[in-house]
C-alpha cells in the first residue's frame, strides 16, 4: 500500500511514521511518498493550495514507480487533488478549522473527497466534526503515546511549567505569558519550547525548536505543561506531557482536544478560563495521584492499543478494497502481507 506523508509539521511527520511501523508490524508492506514542501505563501487558502498540489505530484509518481492497491493520505490537504481515491487520516476538517475566506475552495473540495475516500481515519472521534452526513466508513486511529524515559516524581521535578508554542497565537502563548506572569512566584520559570522569538520576561526561558529527544527530558523535569490554545485540532502536545508525568494546566478550547476531558477527569481546577489560579493550584496543591491516574487514562492511545486497531481494524478494511484479497490474520503478529 501507498501512504502519501503530506509531512506539513514535524508531528504530522513523526505521526506518519509512527502509523507506517504499527501497519508493518501488522503484516503489510508499505511504501511512504513524502511530499515535497512548497514555498511559502501569504494565505492559507493558498498555503493549502500548495500543499496539495505537491501531495498530487508526490502520489502520482509513486503510483507511476509502482502501482498500490490501497492509498492512504496523511491529512485532508493531502487528499484535496489526490489522483486516485484512497484511505483519508485527519485530526480535523477544513469544515471546522478553515471558517471563512480560509477556506473558500477547501470546504466544498473537502466534501467530495470525504464522500469519494475508502475509509476514514480521524484521529479521534471529535475529529469528524463538520463532516457531511454521508461519507466513507470510519475507523478510529489515535496517535500512539507513551513515555519517554523514567517517570520523575512532581516534587524532585526541577521546572516549574513547560509550554509548546510552535503555532504561538493558536497555542495561545500570549495568554500563557500572561498567566504565568501572574502565577509566578520567585524561583519559578516557565520553559517555552517549538518558537524562537517569543517575549521575554522574568522567569521564563526560551528554549526554541529542539531534537525530540532534548524536549522530552525536558518534559520530564516540568511540573506542569501550560497550555491555553484558541482551538486544538488534536493536541499531542498534552498526550505526551501527560506521559512524561506533568500535570495538564489549560483552558478549553474548541476542536478534537483529545486529551481534555482526561484533563478534566485528572484535575478539575487545572481546566478552565482562570489559567494563573489553575498554576498556583497545580504548583502549591498537586494531586499525589496525578501521574498515575494520568497514565490510565492514556491507555487508549498507547502503543499495544494502537497495535490492536491497526491490526484488527484498519488493515482488514484496507484488504477488503482489494479484489479477490483473502480475509486478514486478526492479531499485530500476523505474517502473511498483503498485495501492495
Amino acid at each position: 500500500m501507498l501512504l502519501v506523508s503530506l509531512g506539513s509539521t514535524a508531528g504530522w511527520r513523526s505521526n506518519d511514521d509512527a502509523l507506517v511501523a504499527c501497519l508493518e508490524r501488522a503484516g503489510a508492506t508499505v511504501t511512504v511518498a513524502r511530499v515535497k514542501a512548497p514555498r511559502e505563501v501569504r494565505t492559507l487558502a493558498l498555503t493549502d493550495y500548495g500543499w496539495a498540489s505537491a501531495a498530487r505530484t508526490a502520489a502520482r509518481e509513486a503510483l507511476a514507480r509502482e502501482p498500490a492497491a490501497a492509498v492512504i493520505y496523511s491529512t485532508v490537504t493531502a487528499a484535496l487533488l489526490g489522483p486516485v481515491p484512497g484511505a483519508i487520516r485527519f485530526d480535523s476538517l477544513a469544515a471546522a478549522n478553515r471558517p471563512g475566506r480560509h477556506g473558500p475552495w477547501q470546504r466544498p473540495l473537502e466534501r467530495r473527497r470525504l464522500a469519494q475516500a475508502t475509509i476514514l481515519l480521524p484521529l479521534s472521534q471529535a475529529s469528524l466534526e463538520g463532516a457531511p452526513p454521508r461519507h466513507a466508513p470510519v475507523v478510529i486511529v489515535p496517535v500512539a503515546v507513551e513515555r519517554s524515559g523514567p517517570l520523575v516524581p512532581f516534587a524532585e521535578r526541577d521546572i516549574a511549567a513547560i509550554t509548546y508554542a510552535a503555532n504561538p497565537h493558536k497555542k495561545g502563548l500570549d495568554r500563557v505569558l500572561e498567566a504565568w506572569v501572574r502565577a509566578r512566584r520567585d524561583g519559578e520559570e516557565l520553559v517555552v519550547a517549538g518558537v524562537a522569538d517569543a517575549p521575554r520576561a522574568d522567569g521564563v526561558r526560551v528554549v526554541g525548536l529542539l531534537p525530540r529527544s532534548q524536549y522530552r527530558a525536558l518534559l520530564r523535569r516540568s511540573r506542569l505543561y501550560v497550555t491555553a490554545p484558541r482551538r486544538e485540532d488534536y493536541g499531542i502536545a498534552q498526550l505526551e506531557a501527560l506521559a512524561d508525568g506533568c500535570a495538564l494546566v489549560t483552558t478549553t478550547a474548541p476542536g478534537a482536544y483529545a486529551a481534555l476531558e482526561a484533563a478534566h477527569r485528572l484535575d478539575p481546577r487545572l481546566v478552565g478560563a482562570d489559567l494563573a489560579a489553575a498554576i498556583r493550584a497545580a504548583l502549591d496543591e498537586p494531586r499525589e495521584d496525578y501521574a498515575k491516574a494520568a497514565t490510565l487514562e492514556l491507555v487508549p492511545f498507547s502503543p499495544e492499543s494502537v497495535d490492536r486497531v491497526v491490526a484488527t481494524e484498519l488493515l482488514p478494511a484496507l484488504r477488503a478494497l482489494v479484489p479477490g484479497a483473502q480475509p486478514a490474520p486478526s492479531t499485530a503478529a500476523c505474517s502473511r502481507r498483503p498485495p501492495r
